[in-house]
């Protein structure tokens, strides 16, 4: 088992995601497990094909829990460790009806979160030795929101906002919409005073506007690396400045030393390639 490996909160609603997921998958029943004995108990584990990072395991168990609570999984590596081809990464005993029903469901949870993790783990690794972290976006699968920036945790990243509700992002459709930056900031500091705002800017007058405003975190939309490194020296600690647009793996070296709080990447919840598990009963 590893260890010093930090703890992840894991969101509330795992089990109501579980109970989804296992609606549209086993609904009244699973009928080809009939053909095993109901009172047939049996071992099973679970081997990584890859490399990887491990995300997902509360899911996993959920899966069970749900099913049948007599089956217990034992697991062999914690949440964010790296996993080598061929690891045994979980080890089940209990009714064989129950752990071949929950297969399915309980490893594409796996995988799925596995390679947001990974894939997370990629971008962390390559940003090299900076202050600057990987952020999140809300280019998720559609229902895996919180498991997917659980997931981004477990790979390293920080999570920006959850969702439409919990802060504020004024882009560029809100600010034609409202008039200016000013008047856009204007209007939601004085309905949402509690919440966080950003800005996206495109400019450096547009810095300024946003600057003015007392906006808490700038979005650096697409500037040229010599431009972000203007705009961040520029900003000087005033807020907090986030990188977008685009970005791809190989420019995170240079895109870390440009000295903001942030990079933000898109693909690391929308650009998911399941990692191999697969699930093997031993007896």
């Amino acid at each position: 088992m590893s260890s010093a490996l930090p703890v992840i909160e894991t969101p509330a609603d795992i089990d109501a995601t579980v109970r989804i997921a296992l609606e549209e998958d086993v609904r009244g029943g699973d009928v080809t497990a009939t053909l095993i004995p109901a009172a047939r108990v049996c071992n099973a584990r679970v081997v990584c094909r890859e490399n990887a990072v491990l995300a997902g395991a509360p899911w996993f168990d959920s899966v069970f829990r749900h099913i049948d609570p007599a089956v217990v999984v034992s697991w062999e590596f914690e949440e964010g460790a790296r996993l080598a081809p061929n690891d045994i990464v979980c080890r089940l005993r209990g009714p064989a009806r129950a752990i071949v029903t929950g297969e399915r469901t309980a490893l594409n949870f796996l995988q799925t979160l596995s390679a947001t993790a990974t894939i997370t783990r990629q971008y962390v690794t390559a940003l090299g030795q900076t202050t600057t972290r990987i952020l999140d976006t809300r280019k998720t699968v559609p229902g895996l929101r919180s498991a997917q920036k659980y997931a981004v945790r477990a790979g390293g990243g920080v999570n920006h906002r959850m969702g439409l509700f919990d802060a504020i992002l004024i882009k560029e459709n809100h600010i034609a919409a409202a008039g200016s930056i000013t008047a856009a900031v204007s209007a939601l500091r004085a309905s949402h005073p509690n919440l966080r705002i950003e800005v996206e800017v495109e400019n450096m007058q547009e810095l300024d506007e946003a600057l003015a405003t007392g906006a808490e975190m700038i979005m650096l939309d697409n500037f040229s690396l010599e431009a972000m490194r203007a705009a961040t020296a520029h900003v000087a600690g005033r807020a907090l400045v986030e990188i977008s647009g685009g970005v791809e793996l190989d420019a995170l070296a240079n895109l870390g030393s440009v000295g903001a709080d942030f990079v933000s990447v898109g693909a690391l919840t929308k650009h998911v390639r399941a990692i191999d598990f697969s699930m093997r009963i031993e007896n």
